[in-house]
């Protein structure tokens, strides 16, 4: 069974930075996707950044440029650097993976971000 635990979320001004981070512990050797969706209020969840192992980030049009997903194998985390953030990225960020490919996924129990004056 995989466990998923985020942190890193909190209340930060416009313009502002937030590290996201999220480890996974269980019995795995390797996780083939990683990724990071959010949820805003009466809004459907949706993908913010995803990587694969041994290959390059996507991301949402909205976070281009501004949100950097990276990984580190070692630890089994996957992390988002999200600067210049803005209040349209205010939402529940929650942590994704996918061990093997085509397996199930699993989520994390989200983290707030705000973005307010």
């Amino acid at each position: 069974q995989v466990q998923l635990v985020e942190s890193g979320g909190g209340l930060v001004q416009p313009g502002g930075s937030l590290r996201l981070s999220c480890v996974v512990s269980g019995s795995i050797s390797s996780i083939y996707h990683m990724g990071w969706y959010r949820q805003a209020p009466g809004n459907q969840r949706e993908l913010v950044a995803y990587i694969f192992s041994g290959s390059s980030a996507n991301y949402a049009d909205s976070v281009k440029g501004r949100f950097t997903i990276s990984r580190d194998n070692a630890k089994n985390t996957v992390y988002l650097q999200m600067n210049s953030l803005k209040p349209e990225d205010t939402a529940v960020y929650y942590c994704y993976v996918q061990i093997i490919a085509g397996g199930v996924g699993s989520w994390g129990q989200g983290t707030q971000v705000t973005v307010s004056s």
